[in-house]
C-alpha cells in the first residue's frame, strides 16, 4: 500500500492494520511529489472517466465498473506521452 508521509500513514495503528491485511507499507520519500505522480495521474482520470458518471448501487458494480477501467486505460485508451497508443500497445512495441 503506497502513501505519503502524513501521520495517519506512519501511525502504529495504520501499520497493525496493514498487517492485519497482509500488506506491506511503502511510503514516499520526504520532500518527492514524484512518488505518486503516476498513480495519481490514473486516478484522476479514473475519476473523471468513469467513478463520477455512474450512480453505483452496490460494491460488486464498483469493482467491476473499476476492473472494465483499468482493461480500457491499459488497452485501449491512449496517451499522447506514449505516442498516441494505449499503455499495453507501446510495452508490446517496445519489446
Amino acid at each position: 500500500m503506497h502513501s505519503d508521509q502524513e501521520f495517519k500513514y506512519t501511525s502504529r495503528q495504520y501499520s497493525s492494520l496493514l498487517n492485519q491485511y497482509g500488506l506491506k507499507a511503502s511510503i514516499s520519500r520526504k520532500g518527492n511529489c514524484w512518488d505518486n505522480a503516476s498513480m495519481e495521474n490514473f486516478f484522476s482520470h479514473f475519476k473523471t472517466e468513469c467513478f463520477y458518471l455512474h450512480s453505483f448501487q452496490s460494491a460488486k458494480q464498483v469493482k467491476h465498473a473499476a476492473q472494465q477501467y483499468i482493461r480500457f486505460y491499459n488497452h485501449a485508451r491512449f496517451q499522447t506521452k506514449l505516442n498516441n497508443l494505449s499503455p499495453y500497445e507501446y510495452r508490446t512495441q517496445a519489446a
